[in-house]
């Protein structure tokens, strides 16, 4: 009986090795559970670093695009305003009126124009009719043509880049 309460003790602290045991797991699976949840939380702390990197460079980009298209916008409207100017100086050096230090400054400002802004002038007789370019004012019938083209150019047309600041003003030749 001594050894059978001998054993009792033992048995008692076999319950409290098995309880141990019991709570062992359940510390692993709770700490594995927080583990768990902490890779969780970091992955979603990445990703929403990451949307917000993204929607930063979705904020620059538009930002620079914004930017650059009031930039065009502003130079386009410096450039229309001067097109009656350019319309001038080009019927003076067409009348022979366009001389001395007026013909140096004129040339000095179609340069500047054309060097910083990217003005390019165009419309020329004998091109193809493009409505995109020309506008045209005046038709007639050729047979020396074989698809519409400009017989004259009444005001040249100008383009910053790509876009067409005004179209050329022509006269248009169509097969007869």
């Amino acid at each position: 009986s001594a050894a059978q309460g001998g054993a009792a003790p033992a048995g008692g602290n076999g319950a409290e090795d098995a309880g141990t045991d019991v709570e062992a797991p359940s510390e692993l699976e709770q700490a594995r559970a927080q583990a768990a949840q902490a890779a969780d939380d970091l992955a979603r702390a990445r990703a929403d670093l990451y949307n917000l990197q993204q929607e930063y460079q979705g904020f620059v980009r538009r930002s620079r695009e914004s930017a650059a298209g009031h930039r065009e916008a502003g130079q386009a409207s410096v450039v229309e305003t001067l097109i009656p100017v350019l319309d001038e100086i080009e019927l003076a050096r067409q009348h022979g009126d366009l001389t001395g230090t007026f013909a140096t400054t004129a040339h000095k400002l179609e340069q500047i124009l054309a060097d910083k802004f990217g003005l390019v002038r165009f419309g020329e007789v004998g091109e193809v009719f493009d409505p995109k370019l020309h506008e045209a004012l005046m038709a007639t019938e050729s047979t020396e043509v074989t698809e519409p083209s400009v017989a004259l150019v009444l005001q040249p047309g100008y383009k910053l880049g790509e876009r067409v600041v005004r179209a050329a003003r022509v006269q248009v030749a169509n097969p007869a």
